[in-house]
């Protein structure tokens, strides 16, 4: 373990770590990026270049290093990778790396290092057979190696504890601001082709992980309302999804990636969520800071987010899901409390403040 990184209160070298990344994790990134060197602390991002490409670390403050890490384990590159990591962190105070991958580079590039190593775990693997027994061994090395893991679920905590991780703590993940519709829930419905059907929303990357098919099972009904399942996102499932939509003749509609979640929100009667594991997902968080009823499966940091906010179903369980659609749907009663309840979550959740405050005092030992 590492001695103390702030001692006097004195500027930081900070390196955060990432790797591939498309959404929350490298918003989350970048977010960090902005709070931190505005505060004086030296940010240098270690990621992949694509990664510069979508969130513009350099933009927010920070100096970008690019070092590739892959979604998946390549002995070569991994090799580059963590020689490339520990030349980037040689004058480091600290390294916060993001993610079970570049969590585990860092671990082994830092094994020689009294650089404190803190890692944020975004998700728990969900891969069977032989892909998830190597995620297990990457679990091993960052909860022996690392000085603090913050998580964003209970479960992937327990997790890390009983791979051997001794400083275990919530990570704090925080939805950008929501900001405001650009337009009316009628113009949404009218693009949309909804007339007075109950929209249902969901919000997903088009991968297992969001249990998309158990979406689709339940959207299939039947219904007494009539609702359009609508899904913003893309994905590698697109075309499966599509045929299957298509040949069943499913009411939904992909609506591919969207800018406009704001809008989408206001319009729709509720957020379903299907995943089979989420830890704080920023479509939630948008959903309570919204005030949208929310029916979710009860997995992973969902549950604790958003509190009696949502109806919860057991995962992967189209019946269950498709009980919680009707269950809103007929009741007018429920979903205004539902709503009301959201609004107020939402109001209390944590903001980019707060979790900039929180990853610097993850970055300090004690005494």
């Amino acid at each position: 373990m590492s001695e103390g990184v702030a001692a006097g209160g004195r500027p930081m070298r900070i390196v955060l770590g990432l790797g591939t990344s498309a959404g929350g994790v490298g918003r989350h990134v970048r977010m960090l990026c902005e709070g931190l060197s505005g505060r004086g602390h030296q940010v240098v991002v270690a990621g992949p270049r694509a990664t510069e490409e979508t969130f513009g670390f350099a933009g927010a403050g920070a100096r970008f290093v690019e070092v590739p890490v892959s979604d998946r384990p390549h002995p070569a590159r991994d090799v580059r990778a963590i020689a490339r990591l520990r030349r980037v962190a040689a004058k480091a105070d600290v390294v916060h790396a993001h993610g079970l991958r570049a969590a585990a580079l860092a671990a082994l590039a830092l094994a020689a290092s009294r650089t404190r190593l803190v890692v944020t775990l975004h998700n728990a693997p969900t891969s069977g057979g032989m892909i998830g027994g190597v995620f297990a061994g990457l679990e091993w090395i960052v909860a022996r190696r690392a000085d603090r893991v913050l998580v964003v679920s209970a479960d992937l905590g327990e997790r890390m504890r009983d791979r051997g991780a001794g400083d275990v703590a919530p990570a704090v993940v925080p939805a950008p601001a929501l900001r405001p519709a650009s337009r009316s829930p009628q113009e949404v419905r009218g693009e949309l082709d909804a007339g007075l059907r109950p929209i249902l929303l969901t919000v997903a990357r088009l991968a297992r992980q969001k249990g998309l098919e158990t979406l689709l099972d339940a959207a299939a009904g039947p219904y007494d309302e009539d609702p359009l399942f609508v899904i913003a996102g893309g994905g590698p499932l697109e075309q499966d999804l599509r045929a299957r939509i298509d040949r069943e003749k499913l009411p939904v509609r992909l609506l591919g990636h969207r800018d406009d979640v704001p809008d989408l929100l206001q319009a729709a009667d509720a957020l379903v969520v299907s995943s089979r594991w989420e830890g704080q997902p920023l479509i939630v968080q948008e959903a309570l800071r919204a005030g949208r009823p929310i029916i979710a499966a009860a997995v992973g940091g969902i549950p604790e987010m958003v509190g009696d906010a949502a109806l919860l179903v057991p995962a992967e369980d189209a019946a269950a899901l498709r009980d919680g659609v009707r269950r809103l749907l007929a009741d007018s009663a429920l979903a205004a409390r539902l709503a009301q309840a959201s609004a107020r979550r939402g109001g209390a959740l944590p903001g980019e403040n707060e979790a900039v405050e929180a990853a610097l005092r993850a970055y300090a030992l004690p005494g």
